[in-house]
């Protein structure tokens, strides 16, 4: 009885290739609607992604280069690579720059030595690209950083404009972007952007 049963069942209909294609190209459709959505949600409330304009921050980012950043909970730290959004001279968009100090902090810049102090510790600057010299706008050598702002620079001093200029000055934290993390486009500067030295 049971073999007869087996023999009156009929057989499971197989997909056709077209049926088939179609299923996998809808789950293809899926996914990368999903990865999508996540990207965005990513993009939107986690960070974003940025161009560099300019050669201020060379050799430690180039003209051009895309930048991946962490904007979501970011508060500025000593040593980071921040976006900013302060409009300042002929700028037409977001600033890259170097944080150089916090609120609370003190910043000594002497140009005869070609240093930077902070709290009257030299830092080790490693990231910068030629020895310093005295910039052509009006610029200040003494800088305490009020609560709540930061003092920025540029790693290719002689080719930035940032809080050494009295037109700039001191940032406001609100103003922060968020911190750039790495490089991803183009190809050859991909990776991760090195932190500066945090003083004590």
């Amino acid at each position: 009885m049971a073999k007869d049963r087996q023999l009156t069942q009929e057989p499971e209909e197989e997909l056709s290739s077209g049926d088939s294609l179609k299923l996998d190209l809808y789950f293809w459709l899926q996914a990368l609607v999903m990865a999508l959505v996540t990207l965005i949600l990513l993009f939107t409330f986690v960070g974003r992604i940025i161009g560099v304009d300019g050669s201020s921050m060379y050799p430690t980012l180039h003209d051009r280069d895309m930048l991946l950043l962490q904007s979501v909970g970011y508060t500025p730290r000593q040593g980071d690579v921040v976006v900013l959004t302060k409009a300042f001279r002929d700028v037409d968009g977001p600033i890259v720059k170097r944080v150089i100090a916090v609120g609370g902090q003190t910043v000594d810049i002497d140009y005869a030595a070609g240093t930077v102090s902070v709290d009257g510790e030299v830092l080790d600057e490693p990231y910068i690209n030629e020895a310093m010299l005295p910039p052509s706008y009006a610029n200040q050598t003494h800088i305490e950083v009020p609560e709540g702002s930061i003092f920025v620079m540029g790693d290719n001093r002689n080719h930035s404009s940032d809080s050494r200029d009295v037109a700039l000055g001191v940032i406001d934290e609100r103003y922060v972007l968020g911190r750039a993390v790495c490089v991803l486009l183009p190809f050859q500067h991909f990776g991760l952007i090195p932190e500066g030295e945090q003083t004590a």
